[in-house]
C-alpha cells in the first residue's frame, strides 16, 4: 500500500507539472512504446506461449500486431484529436467564441485481463498516453509470464511517475481500488467489474468497463453454410475459446442445423486436425481452475464432436454440443472456453423473443444473405458490436469504437473513441470585452427589451 501511495503521489506531481499536455511529448512516448513492442516481439511471443500456449503467428496476429496498429493510428491522428474545435455561438451570447477543448483526465488506472494480456494492456495505454494522462497498470496475476514481461518492458522505457506497473493478485487489486484515481479502465469479468464499479463509486471516479457475456451467433436459412462454418470455427476456438467477443453459442434456423453441424465438424478437422490436443498451434486453458470449470459444462450425452481433454497440459478439444436447451448448464454462464453449444429457432421473429430476456451481450454475429433479416436483428437486438457474415474482426480496427452495453460493459475505446474515453471535453465560451449586451442585466425593462430577448433566444 505504501509503494502504491508513493507511485500515485509521484504521478500526480508529474501530471500537475504539465509535461503530458504537450502533443509532441505524447507522440514521442507513443513512438517509444511502439519501438519497445518491436524490440520485445519474440519475448512477448514466448511469454504468451508460456501463459496461454499461443503460437508465434497467433501472438502477432491477435496481440502484438494489433497493438502496433493502434499505436500507429494514435501517432498519426493524436495532433488532430487534441485540437480545440470551434462550435456555433448563439446570437444571445454575442460577441463570443465557443469551443470544445479535449483535456486528459489525469492519473488513470488500467486493469487488464489474462486472455489477451498484451493487446488489452497496450491498447488502452496507447489511448491514455495519446490523451495526455499518467497511468498505473495492473496486469492479471493469471498470466504471470506476460505480466512480468510488461513490468520489465514498460519499466525500461517509462519512468514510474509517468507509467508504472503494479503486479500481484487480489491484495494489490484491492489496494489500488482504494485509491482516488481520475479514471479507472477495467477489462475482465462481470463479477469483478461490479466490484470495480463499487470502489469507483466511493470516490465518484468515472469508469470504463469492458466486460463479456454470452454473445450469440445467429445463422439463418439463407446463409452460405460452408463459409459460415469456417468463420464461426475460427472465431469460436481462437485462443482456445478464451476471447471476450468469441461466439458463445450458435443460434441456428432449424432447417439448416444438420448441414451447419456437418460443416462445423469438417472445419474443426481442417483447421485443427483430427487430434487437436496434439496441435502445437492450438492453445491451452489458462489454469486448472478455469479448466475444471469449462470441463464441467460439457454434457457427454450432447457431444456432437470433441469432448476430450488433458488436465496435465490444460488442453480441451474444440467441442460441439447438439440438442442444447436454454436450461442446460452451458447456457447459464459465459463459456470462455472451446465449447460450442448449438440451439435452434424456427423463424426470424423467434430470435427477438428468445433473446429479449437475456443479458445484453458484448457481441452479436449473424450469418445471412437476407438484408431484411439482417436489418431487423441489428436494429432490434441490443449488443455492444459485431459482424455480419463473420466473427470477432470488428474489434480489429481503430476506425470504430469497441465496447459493451448493459451487462457487457460501459464506455468504448480504440482510435478516436479511445482518445475520447481518456479525455474530458471542456465546453468553453470566450466572451469578448469590446461590447456588452445590456438586455440580461437588472433592472429589467418591458417592451423593447422583451422583444429583443425573444429575438435573441429564438
Amino acid at each position: 500500500m505504501k509503494d502504491i501511495n508513493n507511485i500515485l503521489e509521484q504521478q500526480k506531481k508529474f501530471f500537475q507539472s504539465g509535461v503530458t499536455l504537450s502533443v509532441d511529448f505524447r507522440i514521442q512516448m507513443l513512438k517509444k512504446l511502439k519501438n519497445a513492442l518491436k524490440l520485445y516481439e519474440q519475448e512477448i511471443a514466448s511469454a504468451l506461449n508460456a501463459d496461454l500456449g499461443k503460437s508465434d503467428f497467433e501472438s502477432f496476429m491477435c496481440e502484438t500486431g494489433q497493438a502496433l496498429s493502434e499505436i500507429g493510428y494514435m501517432i498519426r491522428n493524436v495532433r488532430r484529436f487534441s485540437k480545440e474545435k470551434t462550435v456555433r455561438t448563439p446570437m444571445s451570447q454575442f460577441a463570443a467564441r465557443s469551443y470544445l477543448k479535449p483535456s486528459p483526465y489525469g492519473n488513470v488506472l488500467i486493469m487488464s485481463p489474462w486472455n489477451y494480456p498484451i493487446l488489452l494492456t497496450i491498447d488502452p495505454i496507447a489511448d491514455a498516453i495519446a490523451a495526455g494522462n499518467t497511468v498505473i497498470v495492473k496486469p492479471s496475476a493469471y498470466s504471470p509470464a506476460t505480466s512480468a514481461l510488461l513490468e520489465k518492458m514498460l519499466g525500461e522505457i517509462f519512468p514510474p511517475e509517468y507509467i508504472a506497473v503494479v503486479t500481484g493478485g487480489r491484495k494489490e487489486n484491492a489496494a489500488l481500488l482504494d485509491q482516488k484515481f481520475d479514471l479507472i479502465f477495467f477489462t475482465g469479468s462481470q463479477n469483478v467489474g461490479k466490484e470495480v464499479l463499487r470502489h469507483a463509486a466511493e470516490h465518484l471516479t468515472p469508469a470504463v468497463l469492458e466486460l463479456g457475456g454470452k454473445s450469440p451467433c445467429i445463422v439463418d436459412d439463407t446463409a452460405k453454410i460452408k463459409l459460415a462454418a469456417k468463420r464461426i470455427v475460427f472465431g469460436k476456438f481462437l485462443n482456445c475459446g478464451q476471447t471476450c467477443v468469441a461466439p458463445d453459442y450458435v443460434l441456428c434456423q432449424s432447417s439448416v442445423k444438420d448441414e451447419l453441424l456437418r460443416e462445423i465438424i469438417l472445419q474443426i478437422r481442417a483447421q485443427f486436425g483430427e487430434n487437436p490436443l496434439e496441435n502445437p498451434d492450438y492453445g491451452k486453458i489458462v489454469n486448472e481452475k478455469h479448466f475444471d470449470r469449462v470441463c464441467s459444462l460439457i454434457d457427454a450425452q450432447k457431444v456432437a464432436w470433441g469432448g476430450k481433454s488433458d488436465r496435465a497440459r490444460l488442453k480441451i478439444e474444440p467441442t460441439v454440443l447438439d440438442n442444447v436447451t436454454w436450461e442446460d448448464a452451458v447456457m447459464q454462464e459465459e463459456i470462455f472456453g472451446p465449447i460450442m453449444p448449438v440451439l435452434t429457432f424456427e423463424k426470424t421473429e423467434d430470435i427477438f423473443s428468445l433473446l429479449a430476456d437475456k443479458q445484453k451481450p458484448l457481441a452479436l454475429y449473424m450469418f445471412s444473405e437476407n438484408r431484411e433479416n439482417i436489418r431487423a436483428v441489428t436494429e432490434r437486438c441490443s449488443f455492444g458490436g459485431g459482424c455480419i457474415n463473420d466473427t470477432i474482426i470488428h474489434l480489429a480496427t481503430s476506425e470504430m469504437g469497441f465496447g459493451g452495453v448493459g451487462e457487457s460493459g460501459m464506455g468504448a475505446y480504440h482510435g478516436k473513441a479511445g482518445f475520447d474515453a481518456f479525455s474530458h471535453t471542456k465546453s468553453i465560451v470566450d466572451k469578448k470585452t469590446w461590447v456588452d449586451m445590456p438586455v440580461r442585466y437588472q433592472p429589467y425593462k418591458r417592451g423593447s427589451s422583451d422583444k429583443m430577448l425573444h429575438m435573441l433566444l429564438k
